[in-house]
């Protein structure tokens, strides 16, 4: 995302102590630390400490009030290598960090680190760090408007949703990566797919596995990407996620908890079944790789990406763009188009709403519930129906409608509810006729990326 980029930059314009954390072992690693430590306060040979302990001490130290007035900003970056090699460093810190309680102190100390899992392990339950944190900040990718703005596509809606389908919004991937080779038009996306993710000679192309590889709690690396292939191929729920990769529900708990410490993973409730809850994966580069490139990795590997693509199209479309684009309606729903629902106190998700008289299930890509209080019930305020590739027509808005007067008939208010259409591909005449008279809302990729009028 560009954390190490935003670090060096605060040290840069704050002065203080950077160290970027390798891995190594733990000899290794507290050498490098001694000679960048030494570096810092000039000294003309390097510092050689016996342990942590004396490192730990010496550089809360040079934080000393005696020492100087300004705070004293230290930057450990990549902190999980060093914990992996030295479990004893939070707790050292954390000595330090109790003891300047009592003591005054110009420390100011950012721990940081790659790893979710880890790093969101310091912070936890009897964690030796657990409430000794003053902030705790997840470094999160562009949203999809700021994403087709840094990428320059954001004037062509078309190309911009398929670029974030693909490399979401993680800034690296533009320019430390692709050196800024980007699409410049929808008719050039299929050929800067294949000369950069699909081609072995990227640095995107591993890009995937690397991102699982470095999550320290995961051992087992096949398990894992066969329950993200799962998810990707639509087994979106815990039990259809067991029966694809031929496991139980109660042995794959572990990779899914893991998955979703690593922010890999999300897990979102449905919001009309109580208990009911289905896995989306985050990281749409990851979902790409499952998707398009896992199934083809020995025809990529042999430089035969154009084929592969050729053939992807249903595949992209219905594994990879199709689920982007629901979720972008949702991220819709909560950012720009949050002035449709008249109201601030909703949940945003999606839900299946079961029709037992025609015995099928409706499913909401898009919803915006309230919770009942008081004397109040429970409302809906907005259902909508997410299409990536299909022209959606009158069809649509009755399923919707039905959904509404199913909700109804639960005792959920729905005097208020909004019904709206998404789609990539456009929509019929008669649903645009319908909209004119106010039945529904029609949003496409033009209202989505702002530069259409809803």
């Amino acid at each position: 995302m560009g954390k190490t980029y935003l670090l060096r930059a605060l040290v840069e314009q704050c002065g203080g102590f950077y160290f970027g954390a390798t891995a190594g072992t733990e000899a290794e690693s507290l050498r490098q630390f001694s000679a960048a430590l030494a570096d810092h306060v000039g000294s003309p040979v390097p510092f050689s400490f016996a342990t942590w302990d004396d490192a730990i001490s010496f550089l809360f130290g040079l934080a000393d009030p005696g020492k100087g007035e300004a705070p004293f900003l230290v930057v450990i970056d990549e902190f999980p290598y060093l914990v992996k090699v030295s479990q004893e460093l939070p707790s050292l810190i954390q000595r330090e960090i109790d003891r300047c309680q009592v003591d005054e102190s110009r420390m100011r100390l950012l721990l940081c680190g790659s790893a979710m899992s880890v790093m969101g392990g310091l912070l936890a339950s009897t964690a030796p760090l657990r409430g000794r944190a003053q902030l705790e900040l997840v470094v999160r990718p562009f949203g999809y408007p700021a994403a087709a703005e840094f990428w320059g596509v954001a004037d062509e809606p078309g190309l911009a949703a398929r670029l974030h389908a693909v490399v979401g919004g993680t800034p690296a991937y533009r320019r430390q990566f692709l050196a800024d080779d980007v699409p410049t038009s929808l008719e050039d996306f299929d050929d800067w797919i294949c000369r950069t993710v699909l081609s072995p000679f990227s640095p995107l192309f591993r890009e995937a596995r690397y991102l699982l590889a470095e999550e320290t709690d995961i051992r087992d690396t096949a398990l894992y990407h066969s329950v993200l292939a799962a998810v990707a191929q639509g087994n979106r729920t815990r039990g259809g996620i067991a029966g694809y990769i031929g496991r139980k529900s109660v042995d794959i708990s572990h990779p899914l908890n893991v998955l979703e410490d690593s922010h890999l993973l999300m897990r979102e409730a449905d919001v009309f079944r109580a208990g009911k809850s289905q896995y989306r994966i985050t990281e749409p580069l990851i979902n790409f790789y499952e998707a398009v490139m896992r199934p083809a990795w020995t025809q990529l590997e042999s430089g035969q990406a154009a084929e592969v693509w050729a053939q992807s199209g249903e595949r992209f479309a219905a594994q990879v763009a199709g689920p982007h684009f629901e979720a972008v309606c949702r991220e819709y729903v909560l950012g720009p188009g949050r002035s449709l629902l008249g109201t601030s106190l909703v949940q945003i998700g999606s839900g299946v709403v079961t029709d037992h008289n025609a015995r099928r299930q409706i499913e909401i890509d898009v919803a915006a519930t309230e919770p009942g209080s008081g004397g109040s019930r429970p409302a809906v305020a907005l259902l909508g129906e997410a299409k990536w590739g299909t022209v959606m027509g009158l069809n649509h808005l009755e399923r919707l409608e039905r959904a509404r007067s199913l909700l109804a008939e639960r005792s959920m208010d729905t005097t208020r509810c909004l019904l709206v259409c998404f789609s990539a591909a456009g929509f019929s005449d008669s649903l645009r006729a319908e909209a004119e008279r106010g039945r529904v809302l029609l949003v496409g990729l033009e209202e989505l990326y702002g530069r259409g009028v809803v």
